[in-house]
């Protein structure tokens, strides 16, 4: 998990500066596809990952390794076709994993937060899921496993494969000729995305769209179908955490509330969507019906509150890259409480938000615990060896969240106005 953390600590300075180019080239272009608060939420949300994935937070069912021992039949002596060999069957394993997070309820609540942003562009990428708590992810790789790769490559290309999904979240970029034959390109990605009849479910792929193409899930992007973007579910929330298990919640709601106790079982293994007709009756749930015609997400919020939010995604990003610069020093322990901090944090600011009442309380609260840590440490988690005055930064941030917190729940009032970036 250290080389994990490691590898973050260059490479989200990385991803944020590639949306912050993304956002300067749409306002250049005067074609902006960023909303100041969609925005925020989405890297928001990148963080709560990198969080979870960095501390090794799950329940892994098998592990690659133990398959390897199992099962490999053979061994592929030649350097560079391992190598390319495990490349291809990442992408193949990656394919059916997304499929399956498309097409059975129980799955689909580890993807949607990817789905969530009505937008499309880089930031949207970092969506990741902090609820895919369930380790199975090793069982599609028992293609690698019977031919033998060996875990260390496994676990040195799986972060550049994930990585590597970045770029093509964006609407800058058109369709690329030829290499929309082989790869997954800016244009078919778009279509995954959207939430039109005839995208939806489409275009699966990871890197290689020959999987799509293969298995009779491609779609090309048409010029008379504009791509419309989010879930037919709509989150309504900028609060990432809420996102990545509101779908569980209301299969646990169904589950609870149907008066079959058959329904109360395979409604986790159903379909995407499926929901027990005596529930779907007596408890509806919105759903977007014409998707060229929905109003999307925007809870009134000044130019204060965005530069806060700002402000507060930008000082978590600071503070999670010091817990991994500081990694091994902090102890597992510690780096739990760093994490939980982090995690409160994000969602207290996005609470915030949403303008929920409740959100003040939590942004107190979080601020006060900080205060009283650093009071008692005398540090902030060997912030100080670093920075001379460093705890004294993070009690002024922890100063700031409390009034920021009571300024903007107490005496300013929200109004509409036009998006920084928009």
């Amino acid at each position: 998990m250290e080389s994990y953390a490691t590898a973050l600590l260059y490479a989200i300075p990385f991803f944020v500066g590639l949306v912050l180019v993304e956002v300067l080239y749409g306002r250049f272009v005067k074609n902006q596809m960023h909303n100041v608060m969609d925005t925020v939420s989405s890297l928001s949300s990148g963080l709560t990952n990198v969080v979870k994935d960095s501390l090794g937070l799950g329940i892994i069912l098998v592990s690659y390794p133990f398959l390897l021992e199992h099962l490999a039949l053979i061994e592929i002596k030649s350097t560079w076709l391992v190598w390319i060999v495990a490349f291809i069957a990442l992408d193949f394993a990656g394919y059916w994993n997304h499929r399956l997070s498309h097409h059975i309820n129980f799955f689909w609540n580890q993807h949607v937060i990817h789905h969530s942003s009505e937008e499309f562009n880089l930031a949207c990428a970092l969506r990741q899921p902090i609820s895919n708590l369930l380790g199975y992810y090793a069982l599609l790789l028992i293609p690698a496993a019977l031919l033998g790769v060996p875990d260390t490559i496994i676990v040195v290309l799986a972060p550049i494969h994930l990585f590597a999904q970045f770029w093509y979240h964006t609407r800058h970029i058109g369709k690329m000729g030829w290499l929309e034959y082989i790869l997954v390109t800016p244009s078919q990605h778009r279509v995954h995305h959207a939430i039109n009849r005839e995208y939806i479910d489409k275009n699966l792929g990871q890197i290689f769209c020959v999987w799509d193409r293969m298995f009779g899930t491609f779609q090309e992007e048409l010029d008379e179908v504009p791509p419309q973007y989010g879930v037919l579910k709509p989150a309504h929330t900028w609060n990432p955490i809420i996102i990545n298990f509101q779908h569980l919640w209301r299969l646990i709601q169904d589950a609870w509330r149907t008066r079959n106790y058959w329904d109360k079982l395979r409604i986790w293994f159903m379909p995407t969507g499926w929901r027990p007709a005596d529930v779907k009756e007596k408890y509806p749930v919105e759903i977007i019906k014409d998707v060229y015609h929905f109003k999307k997400y925007q809870p009134e919020s000044s130019i204060a509150l965005k530069g806060y939010s700002i402000f507060q995604m930008v000082f978590t990003t600071f503070l999670m890259l010091f817990m991994f610069y500081n990694y091994s020093e902090i102890g597992f322990d510690g780096l739990l409480f760093f994490g939980a901090f982090i995690m409160i944090g994000i969602f207290g600011y996005t609470t915030l938000m949403d303008r929920k009442s409740y959100a003040v309380w939590i942004e107190v609260l979080r601020g006060a615990a900080g205060l009283v840590l650093i009071y008692w440490t005398q540090d902030w988690f060997g912030i100080n060896e670093f920075l001379s005055f460093g705890s004294y930064l993070v009690a002024l941030y922890f100063l700031v969240t409390i009034v920021g917190a009571l300024y903007f729940s107490f005496f300013e009032k929200p109004y509409v106005t036009h998006d920084l970036v928009s």
